[in-house]
């Protein structure tokens, strides 16, 4: 009988993962269907699907390395190859080889994303993501072609190109990213982070295409603004330490006069 349970408890993590493989498939039909709207949506659903099977496998204590590879699998199908495929006929196929050769830029930076997590996740901290997580990624691709879609925006596709390449320059380089899986809600927050929660909760609901599309454009700007601003912090502050010996006083004391 615990044979029996322990089995089964092993499937409901790899079932949410089928769900998340699922989605990326599902995203890819519509791409090529010309439907953007539920392709993108897919993306979004295949995310919630890709936390809830890390959250179920802690929950059921049911951490197995086939979990691992399968859950990888379906991340480069959902996150990496229906993303890049979305943005390739929703905008970059315009660009000729140009623009394959991005939407191909993308896929494989998320495959390494995912290749290097693998290997060094034990060795990070649980408080950030080295690298833009490409499920992050690819919610960017499928959220910015939302609020386009919803503002029938005439998008560039040369901006398209941009913020491809980007997405994947920033899921393979050292930028930190907060993972919020320290995150606890029974801990006292200050009333300013409760304003912003709820200006950001009455913003989803009165256009959530945009208001998705602000959040996850600000989660992957703010990690690569924040490694600039900590970059600039190092040289003011080794500027201030370094003694000037351009001063009267400072030639006179490294001359050795009183």
């Amino acid at each position: 009988m615990r044979k029996e349970r322990q089995s089964y408890i092993l499937i409901l993590p790899s079932l949410f993962t089928t769900g998340n493989l699922f989605c990326g498939f599902y995203s890819l039909v519509r791409s090529f269907n010309h439907d953007f709207e539920k392709a993108s949506y897919a993306i979004l659903l295949a995310g919630i699907f890709d936390v809830l099977d890390g959250r179920v496998a802690r929950m059921t204590k049911s951490h197995s390395q086939f979990g691992v590879e399968y859950d990888s699998i379906a991340d480069v199908v959902s996150f990496g190859i229906a993303p890049s495929v979305l943005a390739y006929i929703w905008s970059l196929q315009s660009l000729g080889r140009v623009g394959w050769v991005a939407a191909f830029f993308f896929a494989a930076c998320g495959a390494l994303r995912l290749a290097r997590f693998n290997t060094i996740a034990n060795e990070l901290p649980k408080s950030y993501f080295l690298g833009l997580p490409i499920p992050a990624a690819a919610d960017c691709v499928a959220t910015a072609i939302l609020a386009t879609e919803a503002l029938h925006l005439q998008y560039p596709p040369i901006l398209a190109l941009a913020g491809v390449l980007l997405l994947g320059l920033l899921m393979v380089s050292s930028v930190r990213y907060r993972s919020f899986k320290d995150f606890d809600l029974r801990h006292r927050r200050s009333f300013f982070q409760l304003v912003l929660l709820v200006i950001m909760i009455a913003f989803i609901a009165i256009q959530h295409e945009i208001a998705l599309a602000t959040v996850f454009g600000c989660y992957a700007l703010w990690g690569l603004l924040r490694e600039l601003l900590s970059w600039l912090r190092k040289i003011m502050r080794k500027e201030e330490v370094s003694p000037s010996v351009t001063s009267p006083s400072a030639a006179k004391n490294f001359r050795g006069e009183p």
